[in-house]
């Protein structure tokens, strides 16, 4: 997979700022953020399994600063872009039961994380054929007006 050196600088350069940061947070902090994240990643995932993709919608970031790059893409696209794929993605699938198997969070100041996770997902079609995928995500998540949103990262699938 070739990937432009622009799109692995900046986010390297938002961690590296955020975590020189980071020393000013007290590691009760830290768990608090921690705990919030994982209380909201858990909560996303709920909202998909019971209201299917559209849910997300409420958990990216909607700024000029979103990006994300889905599985099988080449390069990061926009919120908007973000959003029509699934529009387009979500009247296929009767039901998408998503279930992390691993997440670890590293608050980077108070409005940034960084995250990687593993999930299990079982996609229903409308014809009712099932389809099993497991899943890489890595992302930076920001707090804006005391929520945690997805701001930028990637989704990849594990089982090829």
């Amino acid at each position: 997979m070739k990937v432009k050196l622009i799109h692995l600088i900046a986010p390297l350069c938002t961690v590296f700022y955020c975590c020189a940061q980071s020393t000013q947070l007290k590691e009760n902090d830290k768990a608090l953020i921690i705990d919030d994240i994982r209380k909201m990643m858990d909560k996303y995932q709920s909202d998909i399994n019971k209201e299917g993709l559209l849910a997300e919608f409420k958990y990216l970031d909607n700024s000029p600063d979103f990006f994300w790059i889905p599985p099988g893409y080449l390069s990061p696209i926009s919120y908007d872009s973000v959003v029509s794929v699934i529009k387009k993605n979500a009247p296929l699938f009767k039901s998408v039961i998503n279930k992390w198997d691993a997440m670890t969070i590293i608050p980077l100041n108070k409005n940034f994380a960084s995250y990687a996770a593993s999930f299990h997902s079982v996609m229903t079609d409308t014809a009712g054929n099932e389809n099993k995928i497991s899943f890489i995500e890595t992302g930076t998540l920001i707090n804006r007006n005391g929520k945690w949103k997805l701001l930028c990262g990637q989704t990849s699938i594990a089982n090829q």
